[in-house]
């Protein structure tokens, strides 16, 4: 299975509300669990499961399980000036789980760093998954106003990583 396929399938049991799914095949292994809130059942509702298909190539090797696990619960705030100002903002979300780094190795500067400008296309991160290390290009041209995402950090699908002030 590749990583956009464990991608697709990440989106797909978010999507489906579904909290933990598990694959297994002759040599292949993979079990993603999520923790969405559970919402009471009312009258006449019942728990499903979804039971999904998965193509596999042949002769790939083992993959160790992925577990995942849903982002923290935002914290909900009066609404502020703030928020006006930030919604002028474009949010970079992260396109994969994995570990998130700063810079290309701990010896080096920063990709980039809080006033810096950017443009489409320039590297501004670099996140881990399943040892490979996959460069995030920015898909916008502008200026870095806040990071979200400490260096050396875990990070799921969608999480916010950068706020850009698009110029």
């Amino acid at each position: 299975m590749t990583i956009n396929e464990i991608q697709d399938l990440i989106k797909f049991i978010a999507k489906a509300g579904v909290t933990e799914v598990e694959i297994e095949k002759k040599d292949f292994k993979i079990t993603i669990k999520s923790e969405m809130p559970k919402k009471k059942k009312g009258f006449g509702e019942a728990e499903a499961t979804i039971q999904m298909p998965v193509a596999m190539a042949a002769g790939m090797a083992p993959v160790a399980p992925v577990t995942t696990a849903a982002a923290p619960a935002a914290e909900s705030a009066a609404p502020s000036a703030n928020d006006n100002e930030q919604n002028n903002y474009i949010t970079v979300k992260s396109p994969m789980i994995g570990t998130f780094y700063r810079r290309p190795s701990p010896d080096k500067e920063a990709f980039v760093d809080v006033g810096d400008t950017t443009k489409v296309g320039d590297t501004i991160c670099v996140i881990e998954a399943m040892k490979l290390f996959n460069e995030i290009e920015s898909e916008v041209t502008g200026k870095i106003v806040k990071i979200f995402v400490d260096d050396n950090s875990p990070v799921e699908y969608d999480q916010p990583l950068f706020l850009v002030d698009p110029a």
